[in-house]
């Protein structure tokens, strides 16, 4: 029987699998039940003879007075069985979903950067919540559906030829030929479901991208736009999902006609011996009974390889997540970084992001502690992915990051990002309370160094502005709050974590002037006494820098101090002259 609901199963699904059966108590308990479910089922079409022959033939007035306790004690004892069914067969799906789900994000996070930017979010959501919902469907209705099924067929296959071998045969004849359809449509369900479930992804990524941007959409009057754009989504899913309805709907009527061929010889044949009087009414009417119960889980049959079928495909798509590989690996030899100041060098590092077309090329310098180095250049250079090769984000593809003289890739990557801290120009807050926030990094740190970071990034006064202090639910990205006051929250996290090696990526870039004086102030007293590496736009803000990179085409074209690189007339001093135009006009 589970080879006929379950054919060609692929490693991964042996896996799922396997994940079910380590709930094997409660499986076990839930077998139980609906064996139980299914001995109650073979009793009352077994005892249809004796109500029959015994009440309503031979007029028996004993068999009246048991028979009705009887179907009182069968039918309760079927209801729990049920019951028992339901629960502990609703446990392991909800255990198996909440694993298979904490497994995903596990795998998820774990993942470099390089896979996030080629995955778009709704459809890595949809996968966590929508695919395990079709796992969790599937062993709900599937596990107990094909245990209670199996023993239900045994024991009323048992009750047919006990009452008669010979109808019994033309009842099963039946049976081999309802194989060929279930698996059949089983399959067709199978691709339309894999299909559907990725026309899913797609409208959550949708959803989700709108949703973010729903400023930008109604800043630009793109509403009419993006509803037809959704509308584009759930048409294709409809006409996926049309297709499934077909081949689920076509299977039913093919086992019914089935079923009705078989009902019709049972008729036939056994009519004639109670006719004959080869047969007793009751004997007629217990086979007929226990055929109708046979065909109904033959029936289901199909109900019930839709569902596997839908599952597996969900399987397949939770497995592709799960079994993908971070390129970013930590060495099984890989080293801690220990605490205290740090020398950081770039030496001779080149990275590709796909292999082929060079990002960055021969970049070698080294930044000591308490050295600032500000990198500079148009956009598109390689700024941002040099910083990025610090912590970890990507792996160079020729050369070395050191830390100390250690290569990153030798050192345990907790140990190596624990010492880094980031403070990005678009600062990324969470939907928590401000302490929360900031103690991001920290999250046992005690309260008074919570206000002592925000003290010196400059967000203590206006915390304590809000009704709850640092109590208060700053929304999601912090969207309650002005963009120097996310930057300077983002700055109080940096400082709170107290990290030796510090990037800076164009943190003032987005900011007022107001408020990029505030956030500058903040920032002095961050960078103080660490290895700093600054990404400015405004290059008025890097002028004290220790050492300013100018990259461009993924190389350093120049380097030095700001007034020695104006003095030399080159690239620097076309930015810096072009920002100058730029700020008066």
């Amino acid at each position: 029987m589970p080879r006929l609901i379950l054919p060609r199963l692929r490693p991964r699904h042996r896996m799922l699998f396997a994940e079910i059966r380590s709930h094997w108590a409660r499986l076990a308990l839930a077998m139980v039940s609906s064996f139980i479910m299914a001995v109650t089922q073979v009793a009352i079409a077994y005892l249809i003879k004796n109500v029959i022959d015994d009440i309503f033939v031979q007029k028996d007035l004993g068999m009246l007075k048991v028979m009705p306790i009887a179907v009182v004690c069968i039918f309760f004892v079927r209801g729990l069985g049920y019951f028992g069914q339901e629960y502990f067969i609703g446990i392991v799906g909800q255990h198996i979903i909440k694993n298979l789900r904490d497994a995903m994000y596990a795998r998820v996070m774990a993942l470099d950067l390089s896979f996030f930017q080629g995955e778009r979010t709704g459809g890595l959501m949809s996968r966590v919540t929508f695919d395990t919902n079709m796992v969790r469907d599937m062993v709900s209705r599937s596990v107990t559906g094909m245990v209670r099924d199996f023993f239900t067929v045994l024991g009323l296959i048992g009750v047919i030829f006990y009452r008669d071998w010979r109808l019994a045969l033309y009842a099963v004849v039946i049976l081999p030929v309802a194989y060929y359809p279930v698996m059949y449509f089983g399959d067709a369900v199978r691709r339309a479901s894999g299909k559907g479930q990725a026309a899913m992804e797609d409208m959550s990524a949708l959803l989700q991208e709108t949703f973010a941007g729903v400023k930008i959409v109604k800043a630009f009057s793109a509403e009419a736009h993006e509803t037809r754009r959704f509308q584009g989504r759930t048409g294709r899913y409809l006409k996926l999902q049309l297709k499934n309805v077909v081949a689920q709907s076509l299977s039913s009527p093919i086992m019914e006609v089935l079923a009705g061929a078989g009902i019709a010889l049972v008729v036939w044949y056994g009519g004639y011996q109670v006719v004959t009087g080869e047969s007793t009414p009751g004997t007629f009417f217990s086979f007929m009974a226990a055929v109708l119960m046979l065909y109904d889980p033959v029936r289901k049959l199909s109900y019930t390889m839709n569902a596997v079928q839908e599952g597996l495909a969900a399987t397949d798509r939770i497995y592709d997540l799960l079994e993908t590989e971070t390129r970013v690996k930590e060495r099984p030899d890989a080293v801690e970084l220990a605490a205290g100041a740090h020398t950081v060098s770039f030496e001779n590092v080149g990275f590709s992001y796909d292999g082929n077309e060079a990002v960055l090329a021969g970049i070698t310098f080294s930044v000591k502690p308490g050295e600032v180095t500000a990198i500079v250049g148009a956009s598109g250079g390689g700024k941002t992915t040099l910083v990025n090769l610090i912590p970890r984000f990507f792996d160079v593809t020729g050369g070395a990051v050191k830390v100390d003289g250690i290569d990153v890739r030798d050192l345990t990557l907790a140990s190596l990002r624990k010492r880094i801290a980031i403070v990005t120009q678009e600062p990324i807050l969470f939907n928590d309370t401000v302490r929360a926030n900031i103690a991001y990094g920290r999250p046992d740190a005690p309260m008074e160094e919570i206000e002592a970071a925000a003290k010196a990034a400059f967000a203590h006064d206006f915390v304590t502005a809000f009704p709850a202090g640092y109590d208060s639910v700053i929304g999601e990205l912090g969207s309650r709050l002005s963009g120097g006051e996310k930057q300077r929250l983002a700055i109080a996290r940096a400082l709170l974590t107290d990290a030796p090696i510090l990037i800076l990526d164009e943190a003032t870039a987005s900011l007022d002037t107001q408020s990029e004086r505030l956030v500058q102030k903040a920032l002095d007293n961050l960078m103080a006494g660490r290895t700093v590496f600054v990404i400015a736009h405004r290059l008025s803000t890097i002028r004290h820098a220790d050492r300013i990179l100018v990259v461009a085409g993924g190389r350093i074209v120049e380097r030095g101090a700001h007034e020695e690189l104006l003095e030399k007339g080159g690239v620097y001093r076309k930015l810096h002259s072009m920002q100058f135009t730029e700020d008066e006009q």
